[in-house]
C-alpha cells in the first residue's frame, strides 16, 4: 500500500511536468495527430473522479476515517495528488497542442523568428499558420496595452463612476443567490403540512424589491444604473483611443503612407476603436459576473443541497465553457478571413471613388461595377460559413445546457420524493439554474464578442506597434533661425538598398537666395525637398538648416519653418478661409485676406457666391488647378515661413496659366530661402543658381546664362523646350 502511494504521488507531480513541456515547450519527439485533445480528455476525466471522491469526505463508506497517522499520511497524499489533478486539468485548458508534425515544424519557425512582423510581410509559408493563432494569444499583453485608455487617470470623477458601477456589480452577485431563495421562502409557506398556512408578505416583498434590483437582463434596476454612469466612462475610453490612434497615424513616414490604401486604414481604425471601446463592458460587466455567479452556484448547491448537485453545476459549466472556448477558437479563422475580404471590399469602393473622374474618362463604371460585385460576392461567401460555424456552436451549446438541466432536475425531484428536499428546494434549484443558466447562454455570445474584438484589434495593433521611421531624437532641440541658409553636403539616400536615388549630392542655398533643381523625372529633384522636409532621413551625409543637422532639430520647429508649394496641391473639403488659414491656425479674418491679396486671388473669391465661405469640395475638385494653386501660395505666405519649397508648383497648370500665376511665386519667394523644382526651365531663368541632376548626381550648376554657354545637359533642355514653344508661337 505504501509503495503504491508513494508511486501515484510521484506519478501525478511527473505528470504535471510533462504535459507543461507538451503545452509550452513544444517538445513533443515523434509528433502524433490529436494528443493534445486526447490528454485533454484523460486528465478532465480524472478531474472529476477526484471531485467525487472529494464530495463524499463525509460519506460513511470513505475507506479510511483519518483517526490514526496512516490515515492522515494517505490523506495528505490525497491532497497533493488533487492538486495535481487541478493542476493538469488547467494547464490541459491552457493550450490546444501540436496537432501535427506539420504544425509543430511551422510552430518551431515562428518561434525562431525574432520579428513575427516582418515574417508576415515577408510572405513565409508560416503565414498560414499564423492566420490561425487565437485571438487570446498574447492576451496579457493586450490588456496591458488597453489599461491607459481604460482607467480614467485624469477624471477623479470618472474614476467614482468606476467604484459604483464595480459597488453594482458585486450587489447584484449577492442579489443573484437571494432572489431563488426568497421565492423557496414563498413556496414553503404557502405547501400545506397539516398546519394552518400562515400569510408571510414579508417574504413577497422582500422577494419582489429583490427581483426589481436585479430584473431580467436589460430590464435590471441595477444593470440600467451602471449602464447610465459606465457611459461617461466609455465616452472617454473611445476618446483617448480615437486621440492615440490619430496622433500615431499622423507620426508615421510618408513612406508607410504611400504604401497603405486610405479605405482600409479607416476601416482598420474605426472596427479597432469600436472593438476596444467595448471590450471591457464585455469583461468586466459580462464575463465576469458570469464566472462568479458559477462558482457562488457550485459552492451554494453542494453546501445548501447536496455535493453531487454542485458537480452537476460544475461538470454542466465546464463541458460548455469547453465546447464554446474550443469551437469559437475553431471559428476565429474565418472571421479573419471575413475581414480582410471586408477590407477589400471597402478598398475597393473608395479606390473606385476617388478616381472618379479617370473612370468617367475611360468610360469603366461597367468594370468598376464588376470588380466591385466580386469583392462583395467574395466576402458574402466567407460571411456564409461564418455564419454557418456559429449555427454549429449555438447548437452544441445548447445540447450541453439541456443535459445538465435534466440531470439535475431528475435528481432534485428524486430527493423531493424521498422526502429529503421540498417542493420550494425544487422550485429554488430549478428557479436558480434557469438564472445561472441565462448569462452562462449569453457567455458564448460575449465570448464571440470577446473574440471579435480582440481580431478585430489586431490590425489596429499592428498600426500601433508601428514604429515612426522619424523620430526626434531625445536631446534634440528646436531650430535656431538666423539667416536661412540651406546646406546639403556629401547626401547619399535610397528608398530601397536596391536603388540609390542621390549620390554624394552638396550644394548650398545662401540666405535670401533661390536655387532651382532641374532634371529629368527620376533624377531626384523631389527626394531633396523630402530630405530637407525630414520627411526621410538621408543614408550618410547631412541636410544643414542655418548650420544645424535636420537630424538634430525637432521635427515641428523644422516644419514650422519651411513653406511647401506642392505640384498636386489638395485641399480640406471646406472653406476657401479654412483653407487658406490652415497656414496659421488662428489668423484673423483680415490677415487670411492679405495673404489671399499677395497670392492674387481676393478679387476671385470675392466673385464666388459665397465668397470665403465657398466650400471647395473634395481634394478641392470645384476649384480650376490655378485657383488651388493660388490657394496653395496663401496658405504658405500666411505661414510666414524662413524656407519656401516650390515643388513644381505650376507643372500642372497650362502656360497661361502659370504665366499669371509667376507673380504670385515671385511674391512668396522674396527674400525668402527659396529651393526650387522646376519642369519647365522658363520658370526658373531668374533663380540665382540652377544644379542640373541626372540620375542622383548634379552634373551641371550655374545660372541660366552660364548653363547655356556650357552648351551642355541644360542647354539640351533647354533647346527642345524651346522648340515646341516657337512651334506654337507660330501657329498663333
Amino acid at each position: 500500500m505504501i509503495f503504491h502511494t508513494l508511486l501515484y504521488c510521484f506519478a501525478f507531480p511527473f505528470a504535471v511536468y510533462l504535459l507543461y513541456l507538451e503545452r509550452h515547450k513544444a517538445l513533443p519527439s515523434i509528433p502524433t495527430s490529436g494528443h493534445g485533445l486526447v490528454l485533454l480528455v484523460f486528465w478532465t476525466s480524472v478531474f472529476i473522479v477526484e471531485n467525487l471522491t472529494l464530495l463524499n469526505l463525509k460519506n460513511e463508506k470513505w475507506w479510511f476515517s483519518l483517526n490514526n497517522l496512516s490515515d492522515k499520511i494517505e490523506f495528505g497524499f490525497f491532497v497533493l495528488r488533487y492538486s495535481c489533478g487541478v493542476l493538469l486539468f488547467l494547464l490541459g485548458l491552457d493550450a490546444p497542442g501540436i496537432p501535427s508534425a506539420q504544425d509543430y515544424f511551422l510552430f518551431r519557425q515562428l518561434q525562431l523568428q525574432s520579428d513575427t512582423a516582418a515574417l508576415l510581410e515577408s510572405g513565409s509559408p508560416s503565414n498560414e499558420a499564423s492566420e490561425n493563432h487565437s485571438a487570446f494569444a498574447d492576451i496579457g499583453k493586450k490588456i496591458k496595452r488597453l489599461i491607459p485608455f481604460l482607467w480614467p487617470k485624469r477624471s477623479l470623477k470618472l474614476q467614482l463612476r468606476v467604484g459604483i458601477c464595480f459597488g453594482f456589480l458585486i450587489l447584484g452577485r449577492v442579489i443573484t443567490v437571494f432572489v431563488p431563495q426568497y421565492n423557496k421562502y414563498i413556496i414553503d409557506s404557502l405547501t400545506y403540512r397539516g398546519e394552518p398556512l400562515t400569510f408571510r408578505w414579508d417574504y413577497i416583498l422582500v422577494y419582489v424589491a429583490f427581483w426589481f434590483l436585479q430584473g431580467q437582463g436589460s430590464n435590471s434596476f441595477l444593470n440600467n444604473i451602471r449602464t447610465f454612469l459606465w457611459i461617461r466612462v466609455q465616452q472617454y475610453t473611445v476618446k483617448e483611443i480615437e486621440l492615440d490612434m490619430y496622433a500615431h497615424l499622423h507620426s508615421l513616414s510618408l513612406k508607410w503612407h504611400l504604401s497603405r490604401k486610405i479605405g482600409e486604414v479607416l476601416r482598420v481604425m474605426d472596427r479597432g476603436t469600436s472593438s476596444i471601446s467595448n471590450l471591457l463592458g464585455y469583461i468586466i460587466f459580462n464575463i465576469l459576473p458570469t464566472f462568479a455567479d458559477i462558482f457562488i452556484a457550485v459552492i451554494y448547491f453542494a453546501v445548501a443541497f447536496n455535493p453531487w448537485f454542485g458537480l452537476i453545476v460544475f461538470i454542466t459549466m465546464s463541458l460548455y465553457l469547453i465546447s464554446t472556448v474550443w469551437l469559437t477558437e475553431w471559428r476565429t479563422k474565418f472571421r479573419r478571413n471575413t475581414n480582410k475580404l471586408d477590407n477589400e471590399v471597402e478598398a475597393q469602393c473608395v479606390d473606385s471613388l476617388l478616381n472618379f473622374e479617370t473612370v468617367k474618362y475611360y468610360n469603366a463604371e461597367a468594370y468598376e461595377m464588376e470588380n466591385y460585385e466580386k469583392a462583395i460576392d467574395n466576402y458574402q461567401v466567407a460571411e456564409w460559413i461564418g455564419t454557418a460555424s456559429l449555427n454549429l456552436l449555438n447548437t452544441v451549446q445548447n445540447i450541453v445546457i439541456s443535459i445538465g438541466v435534466m440531470a439535475g432536475a431528475l435528481l432534485c425531484a428524486h430527493y423531493v420524493v424521498d422526502g429529503k428536499l421540498t417542493s420550494g428546494d425544487y422550485v429554488l434549484f430549478s428557479s436558480y439554474i434557469l438564472q445561472l443558466y441565462a448569462p452562462l447562454n449569453f457567455f458564448g455570445t460575449y465570448y464571440r464578442l470577446i473574440q471579435t474584438a480582440f481580431v478585430d484589434m489586431e490590425n489596429m495593433f499592428q498600426l500601433l506597434n508601428t514604429e515612426p521611421e522619424i523620430v526626434d531624437k531625445p536631446n534634440a532641440r528646436p531650430l535656431k533661425v538666423r539667416d536661412g541658409r540651406i546646406e546639403f553636403r556629401n547626401v547619399n539616400f535610397s528608398y530601397v538598398p536596391e536603388r540609390q536615388i542621390l549620390k554624394d549630392v552638396s550644394f548650398v542655398v545662401p540666405p535670401g537666395r533661390t536655387v532651382a533643381l532641374v532634371g529629368p523625372t527620376g533624377s531626384g529633384k523631389s527626394t531633396i525637398t523630402r530630405l530637407l522636409f525630414r520627411l526621410y532621413d538621408v543614408s550618410s551625409g547631412e541636410v544643414l538648416a542655418d548650420g544645424q543637422n535636420v537630424a538634430d532639430i525637432t521635427q515641428k520647429s523644422l516644419r514650422q519653418s519651411i513653406g511647401v508649394v506642392p505640384q498636386d496641391t489638395v485641399l480640406f473639403n471646406k472653406s476657401i478661409r479654412y483653407n487658406i488659414g490652415y497656414g496659421r491656425p488662428g489668423a484673423s479674418v483680415e490677415e487670411i485676406e492679405d495673404a489671399a491679396k499677395a497670392a492674387d486671388i481676393h478679387n476671385q473669391i470675392l466673385s464666388f457666391p459665397e465668397g470665403y465661405d465657398t466650400v471647395v469640395g473634395e481634394r478641392g475638385l470645384k476649384l480650376s488647378g490655378g485657383e488651388k494653386q493660388r490657394v496653395a501660395i496663401a496658405r504658405t505666405i500666411l505661414k510666414a515661413p524662413s524656407f519656401i519649397i516650390l515643388d513644381e508648383a505650376t507643372s500642372s497648370l497650362d502656360t497661361q496659366t502659370e504665366r499669371n500665376i509667376q507673380q504670385s511665386l515671385a511674391n512668396i519667394c522674396k527674400n525668402k530661402t527659396s529651393l526650387i523644382i522646376a519642369h519647365r526651365l522658363s520658370t526658373i531663368i531668374h533663380a540665382d543658381e540652377i544644379l542640373v541632376l541626372n540620375e542622383g548626381k548634379i552634373i551641371e550648376r550655374g545660372t541660366h546664362s552660364d548653363l547655356l554657354e556650357l552648351n551642355g545637359f541644360y542647354a539640351n533642355m533647354w533647346q527642345q523646350q524651346l522648340e515646341p514653344e516657337k512651334g506654337d508661337g507660330d501657329k498663333q
